[in-house]
Protein backbone atom coordinates (compact mmCIF):
# COMPACT_ATOMS: atom_id res chain seq x y z
CA UNK A 1 0.00 0.00 0.00
CA UNK A 2 1.63 3.36 -1.22
CA UNK A 3 -0.03 5.98 1.38
CA UNK A 4 -0.66 9.19 -0.93
CA UNK A 5 0.28 12.31 1.82
CA UNK A 6 -0.11 16.04 0.86
CA UNK A 7 3.46 18.15 0.14
CA UNK A 8 0.92 21.20 2.12
CA UNK A 9 -2.12 21.42 4.66
CA UNK A 10 -5.09 23.37 3.71
CA UNK A 11 -3.79 26.17 6.00
CA UNK A 12 -0.70 26.75 3.88
CA UNK A 13 -2.71 26.05 0.83
CA UNK A 14 -5.16 29.20 1.91
CA UNK A 15 -1.78 31.32 3.06
CA UNK A 16 -0.10 30.55 0.02
CA UNK A 17 -2.69 31.59 -2.45
CA UNK A 18 -2.80 34.93 -0.93
CA UNK A 19 0.23 35.57 -2.94
CA UNK A 20 0.74 33.15 -5.22
CA UNK A 21 -3.06 31.78 -7.10
CA UNK A 22 -3.47 28.43 -7.84
CA UNK A 23 -2.87 26.01 -10.00
CA UNK A 24 1.01 25.86 -8.74
CA UNK A 25 3.40 23.42 -8.40
CA UNK A 26 4.50 22.91 -5.25
CA UNK A 27 7.75 20.63 -4.12
CA UNK A 28 9.24 18.60 -0.94
CA UNK A 29 12.84 19.82 -1.23
CA UNK A 30 13.44 17.22 1.80
CA UNK A 31 12.01 14.30 0.13
CA UNK A 32 14.26 14.92 -3.16
CA UNK A 33 16.75 15.12 -1.07
CA UNK A 34 16.33 12.26 1.11
CA UNK A 35 15.36 10.25 -2.35
CA UNK A 36 18.35 11.08 -3.89
CA UNK A 37 20.63 10.12 -0.99
CA UNK A 38 18.41 6.61 -0.84
CA UNK A 39 18.97 6.01 -4.68
CA UNK A 40 22.56 7.06 -4.53
CA UNK A 41 23.29 4.35 -1.38
CA UNK A 42 21.53 1.89 -3.34
CA UNK A 43 24.40 1.61 -6.04
CA UNK A 44 26.88 2.72 -3.86
CA UNK A 45 28.45 -1.19 -4.50
CA UNK A 46 28.75 -0.67 -7.90
CA UNK A 47 32.34 1.11 -8.87
CA UNK A 48 32.05 4.34 -11.36
CA UNK A 49 28.44 4.59 -10.28
CA UNK A 50 26.67 8.11 -11.47
CA UNK A 51 22.85 9.33 -11.37
CA UNK A 52 22.04 11.75 -14.63
CA UNK A 53 18.95 13.18 -13.74
CA UNK A 54 16.84 13.81 -16.39
CA UNK A 55 16.36 17.43 -16.88
CA UNK A 56 13.60 17.20 -19.28
CA UNK A 57 11.33 15.27 -16.21
CA UNK A 58 11.79 18.47 -14.21
CA UNK A 59 13.47 21.46 -15.68
CA UNK A 60 14.18 23.82 -12.52
CA UNK A 61 16.89 24.98 -11.15
CA UNK A 62 16.16 24.90 -7.78
CA UNK A 63 16.05 21.15 -8.69
CA UNK A 64 19.07 20.66 -10.44
CA UNK A 65 21.07 22.21 -7.83
CA UNK A 66 19.30 20.61 -5.19
CA UNK A 67 20.52 17.12 -7.07
CA UNK A 68 23.96 18.45 -7.50
CA UNK A 69 24.51 18.91 -3.87
CA UNK A 70 23.44 15.13 -3.42
CA UNK A 71 25.68 14.10 -5.83
CA UNK A 72 23.90 13.74 -9.53
CA UNK A 73 24.98 14.64 -12.73
CA UNK A 74 22.29 16.18 -15.58
CA UNK A 75 21.00 14.00 -18.78
CA UNK A 76 20.16 17.21 -21.39
CA UNK A 77 18.01 16.56 -24.79
CA UNK A 78 18.27 19.83 -25.93
CA UNK A 79 20.42 22.66 -26.45
CA UNK A 80 18.56 24.94 -23.74
CA UNK A 81 18.62 22.28 -20.98
CA UNK A 82 22.73 22.15 -22.00
CA UNK A 83 22.28 25.89 -21.64
CA UNK A 84 20.67 25.22 -18.06
CA UNK A 85 23.27 23.22 -16.78
CA UNK A 86 26.00 25.35 -17.68
CA UNK A 87 24.98 28.01 -16.40
CA UNK A 88 24.01 25.97 -12.64
CA UNK A 89 27.29 24.98 -13.20
CA UNK A 90 27.54 21.67 -14.63
CA UNK A 91 30.90 20.48 -16.49
CA UNK A 92 32.30 17.54 -18.36
CA UNK A 93 31.63 14.02 -16.98
CA UNK A 94 28.77 15.44 -14.78
CA UNK A 95 27.06 16.14 -18.14
CA UNK A 96 25.10 12.82 -20.14
CA UNK A 97 23.94 14.15 -23.98
CA UNK A 98 21.68 12.45 -24.64
CA UNK A 99 19.02 13.41 -28.08
CA UNK A 100 18.00 12.41 -31.04
CA UNK A 101 17.06 14.46 -34.42
CA UNK A 102 19.83 16.50 -33.44
CA UNK A 103 20.44 19.56 -34.52
CA UNK A 104 24.49 21.08 -35.51
CA UNK A 105 24.44 23.74 -32.87
CA UNK A 106 23.19 21.25 -29.89
CA UNK A 107 26.66 19.03 -30.55
CA UNK A 108 28.41 22.15 -31.02
CA UNK A 109 27.59 22.99 -27.84
CA UNK A 110 27.82 19.58 -26.07
CA UNK A 111 31.08 19.69 -27.44
CA UNK A 112 32.31 22.57 -25.76
CA UNK A 113 30.91 21.60 -22.31
CA UNK A 114 33.07 18.31 -22.25
CA UNK A 115 29.80 16.33 -22.26
CA UNK A 116 29.13 12.88 -22.58
CA UNK A 117 27.21 12.59 -26.45
CA UNK A 118 25.36 9.65 -26.65
CA UNK A 119 24.81 8.96 -30.06
CA UNK A 120 20.83 8.21 -31.07
CA UNK A 121 21.87 6.35 -34.97
CA UNK A 122 24.63 5.58 -36.97
CA UNK A 123 24.14 8.65 -39.08
CA UNK A 124 25.00 10.66 -36.57
CA UNK A 125 28.61 9.70 -36.86
CA UNK A 126 28.71 11.74 -39.75
CA UNK A 127 27.20 14.74 -38.61
CA UNK A 128 29.16 14.73 -35.94
CA UNK A 129 32.87 14.56 -38.38
CA UNK A 130 31.03 17.62 -40.06
CA UNK A 131 30.58 19.64 -37.17
CA UNK A 132 32.89 19.07 -35.11
CA UNK A 133 35.74 17.43 -37.07
CA UNK A 134 37.99 15.92 -34.27
CA UNK A 135 35.45 13.52 -32.31
CA UNK A 136 35.44 12.96 -28.55
CA UNK A 137 37.90 10.61 -27.10
CA UNK A 138 34.79 9.29 -25.68
CA UNK A 139 31.39 8.32 -27.28
CA UNK A 140 28.31 6.59 -25.90
CA UNK A 141 25.71 4.73 -28.45
CA UNK A 142 22.59 4.15 -27.89
CA UNK A 143 20.95 0.07 -28.11
CA UNK A 144 17.84 -0.87 -29.72
CA UNK A 145 17.82 -4.40 -29.44
CA UNK A 146 14.15 -5.01 -31.71
CA UNK A 147 11.39 -7.28 -30.81
CA UNK A 148 9.54 -7.14 -27.63
CA UNK A 149 11.61 -6.51 -24.08
CA UNK A 150 10.20 -9.18 -21.64
CA UNK A 151 10.89 -10.76 -18.60
CA UNK A 152 9.67 -13.91 -17.28
CA UNK A 153 7.36 -13.86 -19.98
CA UNK A 154 5.63 -10.61 -19.55
CA UNK A 155 6.12 -7.93 -22.30
CA UNK A 156 7.76 -4.66 -20.39
CA UNK A 157 8.18 -2.51 -23.87
CA UNK A 158 8.54 -2.99 -27.05
CA UNK A 159 11.57 -1.49 -28.53
CA UNK A 160 11.36 -2.54 -31.82
CA UNK A 161 8.42 0.15 -32.16
CA UNK A 162 10.77 3.10 -30.84
CA UNK A 163 12.28 5.86 -32.54
CA UNK A 164 15.25 5.50 -30.38
CA UNK A 165 18.88 3.58 -30.66
CA UNK A 166 20.69 1.26 -33.15
CA UNK A 167 20.37 -2.19 -34.38
CA UNK A 168 22.96 -4.77 -33.21
CA UNK A 169 24.68 -4.61 -36.25
CA UNK A 170 24.88 -0.57 -36.36
CA UNK A 171 26.53 -0.66 -33.29
CA UNK A 172 29.09 -3.05 -34.58
CA UNK A 173 29.62 -0.99 -37.49
CA UNK A 174 29.68 2.18 -35.16
CA UNK A 175 31.71 1.19 -32.99
CA UNK A 176 34.59 0.36 -35.90
CA UNK A 177 33.85 3.37 -37.73
CA UNK A 178 34.51 5.32 -34.51
CA UNK A 179 37.26 3.92 -33.42
CA UNK A 180 39.08 4.65 -37.03
CA UNK A 181 37.81 8.11 -36.42
CA UNK A 182 40.18 8.34 -33.01
CA UNK A 183 37.37 7.45 -30.32
CA UNK A 184 39.49 5.60 -27.59
CA UNK A 185 36.54 5.21 -24.96
CA UNK A 186 32.65 3.73 -25.28
CA UNK A 187 29.67 3.90 -23.45
CA UNK A 188 26.47 1.65 -24.11
CA UNK A 189 22.57 2.88 -23.31
CA UNK A 190 19.23 1.80 -23.63
CA UNK A 191 15.86 2.80 -22.58
CA UNK A 192 13.58 -0.40 -23.07
CA UNK A 193 10.70 0.21 -20.87
CA UNK A 194 8.73 3.26 -19.51
CA UNK A 195 7.57 3.85 -15.87
CA UNK A 196 8.52 -0.46 -14.64
CA UNK A 197 6.42 -2.05 -11.76
CA UNK A 198 8.56 -4.20 -10.12
CA UNK A 199 12.27 -4.56 -9.51
CA UNK A 200 13.41 -6.74 -12.34
CA UNK A 201 14.23 -3.96 -15.04
CA UNK A 202 17.35 -2.43 -14.31
CA UNK A 203 18.85 -5.94 -13.33
CA UNK A 204 17.47 -7.23 -16.49
CA UNK A 205 18.91 -4.61 -18.42
CA UNK A 206 22.26 -4.13 -16.86
CA UNK A 207 22.78 -8.00 -17.98
CA UNK A 208 21.88 -7.74 -21.70
CA UNK A 209 23.99 -4.16 -21.88
CA UNK A 210 27.05 -5.20 -20.12
CA UNK A 211 27.11 -8.36 -22.47
CA UNK A 212 26.43 -6.33 -25.73
CA UNK A 213 29.10 -3.81 -24.56
CA UNK A 214 31.62 -7.04 -24.08
CA UNK A 215 30.79 -8.88 -27.08
CA UNK A 216 31.36 -5.45 -29.17
CA UNK A 217 35.09 -5.32 -27.21
CA UNK A 218 35.73 -8.50 -28.49
CA UNK A 219 34.66 -8.13 -31.88
CA UNK A 220 36.10 -4.63 -32.25
CA UNK A 221 39.20 -4.39 -29.99
CA UNK A 222 37.71 -1.47 -27.99
CA UNK A 223 37.41 -0.22 -25.11
CA UNK A 224 34.05 0.11 -23.43
CA UNK A 225 34.01 2.04 -19.56
CA UNK A 226 30.40 2.38 -18.94
CA UNK A 227 26.87 1.01 -19.29
CA UNK A 228 23.97 3.54 -18.85
CA UNK A 229 20.30 2.01 -17.68
CA UNK A 230 19.11 5.59 -18.54
CA UNK A 231 15.62 5.56 -16.60
CA UNK A 232 12.63 3.31 -16.58
CA UNK A 233 12.01 2.61 -12.89
CA UNK A 234 8.67 3.06 -11.99
CA UNK A 235 6.32 5.17 -9.25
CA UNK A 236 3.55 3.63 -7.92
CA UNK A 237 0.71 6.39 -8.79
CA UNK A 238 -2.06 4.58 -7.55
CA UNK A 239 -2.57 4.42 -3.89
CA UNK A 240 -2.76 0.10 -4.25
CA UNK A 241 0.72 -0.06 -6.32
CA UNK A 242 3.51 -0.95 -4.65
CA UNK A 243 7.07 1.17 -4.48
CA UNK A 244 9.43 -0.30 -6.35
CA UNK A 245 12.72 -1.34 -3.70
CA UNK A 246 15.25 0.62 -5.07
CA UNK A 247 17.68 -0.72 -2.31
CA UNK A 248 17.15 -4.24 -3.69
CA UNK A 249 17.41 -2.77 -7.21
CA UNK A 250 20.72 -1.64 -6.96
CA UNK A 251 21.75 -4.39 -4.86
CA UNK A 252 21.45 -6.52 -7.63
CA UNK A 253 22.35 -4.82 -10.63
CA UNK A 254 25.97 -4.48 -8.40
CA UNK A 255 25.61 -8.11 -7.91
CA UNK A 256 24.99 -8.60 -11.88
CA UNK A 257 28.20 -6.26 -12.32
CA UNK A 258 30.69 -8.24 -9.74
CA UNK A 259 29.46 -11.74 -10.68
CA UNK A 260 30.11 -10.15 -14.90
CA UNK A 261 34.02 -8.87 -13.05
CA UNK A 262 34.66 -12.05 -11.42
CA UNK A 263 33.53 -14.41 -14.91
CA UNK A 264 34.99 -11.83 -17.41
CA UNK A 265 37.70 -9.68 -15.43
CA UNK A 266 35.58 -6.56 -17.13
CA UNK A 267 34.01 -3.78 -14.73
CA UNK A 268 32.22 -1.71 -16.52
CA UNK A 269 30.65 1.52 -14.87
CA UNK A 270 27.31 1.80 -13.95
CA UNK A 271 24.95 5.02 -14.73
CA UNK A 272 21.49 5.91 -14.78
CA UNK A 273 19.33 8.93 -15.70
CA UNK A 274 16.06 8.62 -13.46
CA UNK A 275 13.76 11.75 -13.84
CA UNK A 276 10.29 9.89 -13.06
CA UNK A 277 11.74 8.40 -9.60
CA UNK A 278 13.86 11.07 -8.74
CA UNK A 279 10.90 13.69 -8.55
CA UNK A 280 7.30 12.52 -9.52
CA UNK A 281 6.27 11.53 -6.07
CA UNK A 282 7.72 14.68 -4.37
CA UNK A 283 5.64 17.46 -6.35
CA UNK A 284 2.23 18.09 -6.78
CA UNK A 285 -0.18 20.45 -8.56
CA UNK A 286 -2.49 22.62 -6.33
CA UNK A 287 -5.51 23.30 -7.97
CA UNK A 288 -8.95 24.91 -7.01
CA UNK A 289 -12.74 23.87 -7.80
CA UNK A 290 -14.23 27.05 -9.31
CA UNK A 291 -17.44 25.25 -11.16
CA UNK A 292 -19.74 22.41 -11.43
CA UNK A 293 -21.77 21.12 -14.20
CA UNK A 294 -24.62 18.48 -14.07
CA UNK A 295 -25.59 17.14 -17.27
CA UNK A 296 -25.40 13.45 -18.25
CA UNK A 297 -21.98 13.00 -15.38
CA UNK A 298 -21.64 15.07 -12.15
CA UNK A 299 -18.40 17.43 -13.48
CA UNK A 300 -15.82 19.74 -10.80
CA UNK A 301 -14.24 22.27 -12.64
CA UNK A 302 -11.29 23.41 -11.42
CA UNK A 303 -8.57 26.14 -12.47
CA UNK A 304 -5.98 24.24 -13.54
CA UNK A 305 -6.32 22.11 -17.32
CA UNK A 306 -4.08 19.92 -19.34
CA UNK A 307 -2.14 22.88 -20.15
CA UNK A 308 -1.14 22.72 -16.76
CA UNK A 309 -0.49 18.64 -16.49
CA UNK A 310 -0.97 16.66 -19.40
CA UNK A 311 -0.33 13.78 -18.72
CA UNK A 312 -4.00 12.28 -18.10
CA UNK A 313 -5.41 13.86 -21.53
CA UNK A 314 -2.33 12.70 -23.30
CA UNK A 315 -1.96 8.92 -21.85
CA UNK A 316 -5.10 8.49 -19.76
CA UNK A 317 -2.47 8.48 -17.17
CA UNK A 318 -3.55 8.32 -13.12
CA UNK A 319 -2.75 10.96 -10.49
CA UNK A 320 -4.42 10.89 -7.01
CA UNK A 321 -6.10 13.21 -5.20
CA UNK A 322 -6.56 14.08 -2.15
CA UNK A 323 -8.76 17.44 -1.15
CA UNK A 324 -7.23 19.35 1.46
CA UNK A 325 -9.46 19.45 4.83
CA UNK A 326 -11.25 16.29 3.55
CA UNK A 327 -8.20 13.96 3.85
CA UNK A 328 -10.73 11.54 6.03
CA UNK A 329 -13.82 12.19 4.70
CA UNK A 330 -16.03 9.23 3.54
CA UNK A 331 -15.26 8.79 -1.13
CA UNK A 332 -19.04 8.71 -1.95
CA UNK A 333 -19.47 10.98 -4.89
CA UNK A 334 -18.59 10.50 -8.12
CA UNK A 335 -16.87 13.24 -10.22
CA UNK A 336 -15.28 13.98 -13.76
CA UNK A 337 -12.53 16.25 -13.21
CA UNK A 338 -12.25 18.70 -15.84
CA UNK A 339 -10.03 21.75 -16.72
CA UNK A 340 -10.83 24.70 -19.64
CA UNK A 341 -9.52 23.88 -22.38
CA UNK A 342 -11.55 23.48 -25.32
CA UNK A 343 -10.49 19.81 -25.67
CA UNK A 344 -12.95 17.21 -24.43
CA UNK A 345 -9.94 15.11 -23.31
CA UNK A 346 -9.07 18.21 -20.62
CA UNK A 347 -10.18 15.39 -17.97
CA UNK A 348 -8.02 15.01 -14.88
CA UNK A 349 -10.01 12.37 -13.53
CA UNK A 350 -12.94 10.71 -15.00
CA UNK A 351 -15.21 8.86 -12.64
CA UNK A 352 -13.38 9.30 -10.18
CA UNK A 353 -14.35 8.79 -6.17
CA UNK A 354 -14.39 11.63 -3.83
CA UNK A 355 -15.77 13.32 -1.19
CA UNK A 356 -18.24 16.00 -1.54
CA UNK A 357 -16.67 18.36 -3.45
CA UNK A 358 -17.44 22.50 -3.11
CA UNK A 359 -16.78 25.47 -4.14
CA UNK A 360 -13.30 26.56 -3.46
CA UNK A 361 -11.95 22.99 -2.29
CA UNK A 362 -8.25 22.82 -2.77
CA UNK A 363 -7.30 19.54 -4.51
CA UNK A 364 -3.76 18.10 -4.67
CA UNK A 365 -2.54 15.77 -7.57
CA UNK A 366 -0.02 13.74 -6.54
CA UNK A 367 3.15 12.37 -8.09
CA UNK A 368 3.15 15.63 -10.48
CA UNK A 369 6.95 16.29 -9.99
CA UNK A 370 8.34 14.65 -12.98
CA UNK A 371 6.89 15.25 -16.70
CA UNK A 372 4.39 17.73 -15.09
CA UNK A 373 5.14 21.26 -15.87
CA UNK A 374 7.92 20.68 -17.92
CA UNK A 375 5.17 19.16 -20.75
CA UNK A 376 2.92 22.57 -20.14
CA UNK A 377 1.85 24.14 -22.91
CA UNK A 378 0.08 27.29 -24.00
CA UNK A 379 -2.74 26.50 -25.98
CA UNK A 380 -6.08 28.58 -25.01
CA UNK A 381 -4.05 31.37 -24.38
CA UNK A 382 -3.50 29.46 -21.03
CA UNK A 383 -0.22 30.29 -19.08
CA UNK A 384 2.39 28.46 -17.02
CA UNK A 385 1.54 27.78 -13.13
CA UNK A 386 4.19 29.29 -10.72
CA UNK A 387 6.28 26.73 -8.84
CA UNK A 388 7.22 26.54 -5.06
CA UNK A 389 9.63 24.51 -3.12
CA UNK A 390 8.52 23.81 -0.15
CA UNK A 391 11.94 24.07 2.13
CA UNK A 392 13.48 21.48 4.72
CA UNK A 393 12.50 24.13 7.68
CA UNK A 394 8.76 24.02 6.21
CA UNK A 395 9.37 27.67 4.80
CA UNK A 396 8.00 28.05 0.93
CA UNK A 397 9.99 29.76 -1.48
CA UNK A 398 9.16 30.82 -4.77
CA UNK A 399 11.02 28.82 -7.59
CA UNK A 400 9.22 29.64 -10.74
CA UNK A 401 6.52 32.45 -11.11
CA UNK A 402 3.94 32.00 -12.96
CA UNK A 403 3.46 33.13 -16.68
CA UNK A 404 2.06 36.80 -17.62
CA UNK A 405 -0.08 37.96 -20.45
CA UNK A 406 3.28 39.69 -21.07
CA UNK A 407 4.91 36.74 -21.27
CA UNK A 408 2.74 35.30 -23.86
CA UNK A 409 2.80 39.07 -26.09
CA UNK A 410 6.09 38.86 -26.07
CA UNK A 411 7.67 37.03 -29.07
CA UNK A 412 5.31 39.49 -30.73
CA UNK A 413 6.97 42.73 -29.75
CA UNK A 414 8.66 44.50 -32.83
CA UNK A 415 6.65 42.37 -34.19
CA UNK A 416 2.88 43.93 -34.02
CA UNK A 417 2.82 47.69 -32.89
CA UNK A 418 -0.46 46.62 -30.82
CA UNK A 419 2.07 44.46 -28.37
CA UNK A 420 5.48 47.06 -28.32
Amino acid sequence: MNEKRPIITLEEANELQKIYPTPFYVYDEKGIAENADRFNSAFSACKGFKEYFAVKATPNPAVLKLLKEHGCGVDCSSYTELLMAEKLGFKGDEIMFSSNETADCEYEKAASLGAIINLDDITHIDTLVRVLGVLPERICMRYNPGGDFQIDGQIMGCPRDAKYGMTAPQLLEATKRLKKLGVKKFGLHAFLASNTQGNDYYPELCKLLIETAYDLEKKCEAEFEFVNLSGGVGVAYRPEEDVCDIALIGKRVCEISNEFEKKTGKCYKIFTESGRFMLAPYGQLVTKVIHFKHTYKEYAGVDACAANLMRPALYGAYHHMTVLGKENASRDCVYDIVGSLCENNDKFAVDRKLPKLDYGDVIVMHDAGAHGFAMGYNYNGKLRSAEIMKKADGSFSLIRRAETPDDYFATFKGIFEEFD
